[in-house]
């Protein structure tokens, strides 16, 4: 049966089947189900079908492709079943090619199995073989390949080809000829790869003057000349050396994970923990840079020295800071922004994303996490030109890395309470995808695993119960939420100017703390202490004397120290007493003697100040690195707007338009239901018009219906009172002659409204541009 004709023969459920699991095949929608045949062979797509198959299923389409001819599904059993290394090839044989079949990868009955035009083309080397001898030796001359023919299987009648064809078909005289040196190279050559590289492979080479291994095995045609310098193994000998089978050492079913076993509660308390941390991190990291944005260097992304400083801030080694960096980023939470785009600074999502409750933060994390294709994992390493690989640089794609997520843990979640080894999961993910096998898949395997348990997708190296639920596209807050710690809402003031969270903080009590206090240790409790430059950066902030001490006595559970208030006051009391505007710059205090203190100072040379009233002092400086001069002085300026008005710091002023965040990719079950199903519908109505089309009544075959514009608009007419089908031709904006199957609905206005089955849609169509109409058989 052809391929073609075995695609129509296939139900709507067996199609939307195909649709689901190959979308590649409909992007755009083919016209008709021989364009999807069509679509459905070619390389690139066979590719990407071959590159999802296990290692059992494709060793099914491997052995398939070594038989030119369809094969029964019990001569496939036996074949499989010599390469087994234990157990038998059923049940998961007949699994196996149930899913081929779906895939449209193999087609036809159990008696006739063989494998979708193209696939062959695409395994070069199935299984480690080589090309058939007709193919190998398919470049030498036809002299060359009768004289070794003449050699080797004198005698013979038929082309040179056709006669070294049929002496290798059975082998077993010409490799017992041959010397144990060149059986040895042939035996290095079996079980593949199956080609090699010789010096001069294409000269002639007869059996009297061969003198290496090499050159015995090319004049008995053991070996056949592709190149310069490259031979093959042809298939018929490889076959001969592996004694009949085509694999070996093969496997039905993937080899048990290995690891230790943990108590999944246990495990999901720890990730819960984890999650947390790192929804925190998220925070602090988006409200420090909402004071302090790092600048975007030239060549783009954060630098080094940036780097270090949020691992210092965030108390993390610098890769979890960079993974906390690049997911805020694909999150929308960080971008580029400031005057003329030179910082990053947190977006107006972060506002949003922040007030939600911190389990669907976390939720909103992991998935973009999983989804994205940035690899933190890569900073701090070098790219091809040596250069060094930034935090939020653009080389850090890579497009493997959302799959290599995935079909880790999916590996994971299929051992509920085990914390499998690197080493179990790599050989797990090599059966699963043979074909996506290299050092980049197992660099971005460790990076998974660990950026996994930073994140709290794992603890303890196993899958946590909210990890699996957002990887099944359930609720993972509702799974993480009753796990988390309780937010406390107080924290205890001590008499050294510190004060000590019991536990994570309340979001607005942290952030309050952060801004009045430096974070002086982490741990099981936070330490903060309060200091003359973060009670200066509060009362920047709008904040004022009275207010941060009712603010600390409504969340201490402890009096607030009086030393602390003191501080406080003190601050409060110098704050604001100098102010600072841009003249170039300038100075103005109503306390002439205090301009006097300031004037008088060695420190203020370089600010090269001058007099200009009692009250004001002018500076060729700017306002920033005037104020930032007198507080370094030791003096409490403030910056004051050209109305004379104080300028507040907002904690959440420094903002910049979101990027759109990392969306999540198809399900791994394909396209959505209803998608695939109109899929179908169209491929049906366009086969229908496309066969249709072929037998056409009163239309010469190959041209489009041709009939007197009047003839044509009575039969639209018929057409719309019987409600039949009518194939018309139809004239585009180019003038290029189509022909559509339609179901007219009504004529009006010179237009005619019909529902196209080329299309599978109501459109409108010109009268004047309908060529003629004819009626379908």
């Amino acid at each position: 049966m052809e391929f073609t004709e075995w695609i129509r023969r296939r139900t709507d459920d067996q199609l939307r089947a195909l649709v689901s699991a190959r979308p590649e095949l409909i992007t755009p929608v083919p016209a008709h189900l021989e364009g999807l045949a069509s679509r459905a062979g070619s390389p690139s797509a066979i590719g990407r079908v071959l590159d999802r198959l296990d290692r059992f299923t494709l060793a099914v389409v491997e052995t398939l492709a070594v038989h030119d001819k369809p094969i029964s599904k019990a001569r496939l059993r036996t074949v499989l079943g010599r390469g087994l290394s234990e157990g038998k090839p059923e049940p998961e044989l007949t699994a196996a090619l149930e899913r081929l079949r779906e895939l449209a990868v193999v087609y036809g009955p159990d008696s006739a199995l063989d494998l979708a035009p193209g696939v062959r083309k695409v395994l070069d080397d199935p299984a480690g073989l080589g090309p058939p001898a007709a193919e190998a030796f398919r470049h030498h001359p036809p002299e060359q390949l009768a004289e070794m023919a003449d050699e080797i299987a004198p005698g013979t009648e038929g082309g040179g080809k056709q006669r070294l064809a049929a002496a290798l078909a059975e082998p077993g005289k010409l490799i017992e000829d041959v010397s144990p040196e060149a059986r040895a190279a042939l035996e290095q050559l079996a079980w593949g790869p199956p080609t090699g590289r010789v010096p001069n492979a294409r000269r002639e080479v007869r059996l009297e003057s061969a003198r290496s291994p090499i050159e015995e095995l090319l004049a008995r045609a053991l070996l056949a000349a592709i190149g310069e310098e490259t031979v093959t193994l042809p298939r018929e000998v490889g076959l001969y050396l592996r004694d009949g089978r085509i694999h070996r050492d093969l496997r039905a079913v993937p080899i048990p994970l290995e690891g230790a076993e943990r108590d999944q509660k246990l495990a999901d308390r720890t990730a819960a923990g984890q999650a947390f941390a790192f929804v925190r991190s998220v925070e602090e990291l988006c409200e420090r840079w909402s004071l302090e944005p790092p600048g975007v260097l030239r060549t783009g992304g954060l630098g080094v020295r940036d780097l270090k400083r949020a691992a210092t801030d965030l108390d993390l080694p610098e890769w979890a800071a960079a993974l906390v960096i690049e997911v805020a980023h694909a999150t929308g939470l960080v971008a580029v922004g400031g005057d003329l785009d030179t910082e990053w600074v947190p977006t107006t999502g972060y506002d949003l994303w922040r007030v939600k409750p911190t389990a669907d933060r976390w939720v909103i994390l992991a998935s973009t996490w999983l989804h994205m294709d940035r690899v933190p994992g890569l900073v701090g390493e070098r790219d091809e030109r040596d250069r060094p690989l930034n935090a939020l640089h653009t080389d850090l794609r890579r497009g493997a890395a959302s799959g290599v997520r995935t079909a880790t843990l999916s590996v994971l979640a299929a051992a509920p309470g085990l914390a499998p080894t690197r080493e179990a999961i790599a050989g797990r993910l090599a059966w699963e995808q043979p074909r996506r096998r290299g050092p980049l898949r197992e660099q971005l395997l460790e990076f998974t695993l660990r950026e996994a348990e930073q994140i709290g997708v794992t603890g303890l190296g196993v899958l946590s119960g909210h990890a699996r639920a957002v990887l099944a596209g359930e609720d993972g807050a509702a799974v993480l939420e009753p796990l988390l710690p309780e937010p406390v809402g107080h924290v205890l003031l001590q008499a050294d100017l510190t004060a000590v969270a019991p536990g994570p903080l309340t979001s607005d009590l942290n952030r309050w703390m952060t801004l009045a206090a430096d974070i002086e240790s982490k741990g099981g409790a936070t330490v903060y202490r309060f200091g003359e430059s973060s009670i200066r950066r509060a009362l920047d902030a709008g904040q004022g004397a009275e207010e941060m001490l009712a603010m600390l006595e409504r969340h201490s559970a402890t009096p607030v120290p009086q030393a602390l208030s003191y501080l406080v006051a003190d601050v409060a009391r110098r704050h604001g007493r100098i102010r600072v505007g841009t003249a170039s710059a300038y100075v103005r205090c109503d306390d002439p003697a205090l301009l006097d203190q300031i004037v008088a100072d060695r420190r203020a040379a370089q600010l090269r100040l001058r007099r200009l009233a009692p009250t004001v002092i002018a500076s060729r400086s700017s306002r920033a690195v005037l104020v930032d001069a007198l507080r370094a002085m030791g003096y409490a300026p403030v910056a004051e707007s050209l109305d004379g008005d104080v300028i507040i710091t907002q904690l959440d002023s420094r903002r910049t338009e979101g990027v759109a965040p990392v969306r999540a990719a198809a399900p791994a079950t394909g396209l959505a239901p209803d998608v695939a199903a109109a899929a179908v519908r169209a491929l049906r109505a366009g086969d229908t018009a496309h066969l249709a089309r072929r037998e056409p009544v009163a239309a010469p075959g190959g041209q489009v219906p041709r009939s007197p514009a009047t003839a044509t608009i009575a039969a639209l007419q018929d057409a719309i009172r019987q409600g039949v089908r009518v194939w018309i031709g139809y004239l585009d904006s180019q003038g290029n002659a189509t022909s559509r199957i339609l179901e007219p609905a009504r004529m009006e206005g010179g237009y005619l409204t019909a529902y196209d089955e080329t299309r599978a849609a109501v459109h409108r169509f010109a009268l004047h541009r309908i060529t003629g109409v004819a009626g379908l058989q």
